[in-house]
């Protein structure tokens, strides 16, 4: 009879580095293996100073900035985002991360379950 909810607390959560990106650390709040049966909600974490690659994903983006201003390149655009705004990336097209400020960023990622191919994009 359909999903049983899911409640994971903030002490369950576990941050690790993703491997492309110096400065990034993604936490996955809620995706397959909590029942969740169409999306993955993640929480990113962007140093202040640090980048992310250009790249491309398989699979749509829709982002919310939680804390901090830093610049979301995205096809041949930059845009400097902040706490507040909300974003789409769609699927397959460039984009990447730089946080030239003092403070962190962070931000929310909801993307589709399942297979996620990553090219960075030279």
């Amino acid at each position: 009879m359909g999903e049983s909810p899911a409640i994971k607390r903030a002490a369950a959560i576990e941050y690790e580095s993703v491997s492309a990106a110096d400065g990034l650390e993604k936490g996955v709040l809620i995706d397959e293996s909590d029942g969740a049966p169409n999306f993955s909600l993640r929480r990113f974490e962007l140093a202040a100073g640090s980048e992310v690659p250009r790249h491309t994903n398989a699979v749509e983006h829709e982002q919310y900035v939680l804390a901090g201003e830093y610049v979301v390149g995205v096809g041949e655009e930059e845009h400097v985002v902040a706490a507040g705004d909300a974003l789409l990336i769609p699927a397959g097209v460039e984009h990447w991360y730089r946080n030239d400020g003092d403070e962190p960023g962070a931000f929310l990622c909801a993307v589709p379950n399942g297979d996620d191919t990553i090219e960075l994009v030279e």
